[in-house]
C-alpha cells in the first residue's frame, strides 16, 4: 500500500471521533410524548352522529363493518356502499371507558376524498 495512504488512516480514524456539537441536535422521543387520541376534526358538522359513538351504536347505523382492526390503543372500522367508504377511528374516551369514535375519514372506493358527513348520510340510507 502507498505510504500516503497508511500515514492518512490514523487522522481519518480520529476524525470520526470528533466531539463537536451536532449543529441540529434532535431531542429523543419518549413514549409519553406521542399522543394517544388523534387531533378532533376541525369541522364536526354533520358528524354528530357518529363522533363519540361506541362500536355498537354504528354497527346499528351501518350495519356490519367490511373491517373491523383492532390496533395497539384504539380500533378502526370501515363501513362501505356504492356511494363511499368510511373509516372510523375510536380511541378511549380518557374516563377509563369504552372506545369511542375520536376521528371519521371518507373517500369514494377509487381513493377520491368525499365530505365525510354526506359519507355518513349516505351510509345510514342504505
Amino acid at each position: 500500500m502507498n505510504k500516503a495512504i497508511l500515514a492518512a488512516v490514523p487522522a481519518l480514524i480520529l476524525a470520526g471521533c470528533s466531539t463537536a456539537p451536532a449543529t441540529n441536535p434532535v431531542p429523543p422521543r419518549s413514549s409519553s410524548s406521542i399522543p394517544i387520541n388523534p387531533p378532533t376534526p376541525v369541522n364536526r358538522k354533520g358528524l354528530e352522529a357518529v363522533l363519540g359513538q361506541n362500536a355498537a351504536t354504528l354497527k346499528s347505523l351501518f350495519g356490519k363493518p367490511r373491517l373491523d382492526v383492532q390496533e395497539v390503543v384504539g380500533r378502526k372500522l370501515q363501513f362501505s356502499g356504492k356511494a363511499c367508504v368510511l373509516d372510523a377511528f375510536l380511541y378511549p374516551d380518557g374516563k377509563g371507558g369504552q372506545p369511542v369514535v375520536t376521528h371519521v375519514d371518507a373517500r369514494r372506493s377509487d381513493g377520491a376524498e368525499v365530505d365525510r358527513a354526506s359519507c355518513v348520510n349516505a351510509l345510514r340510507r342504505r
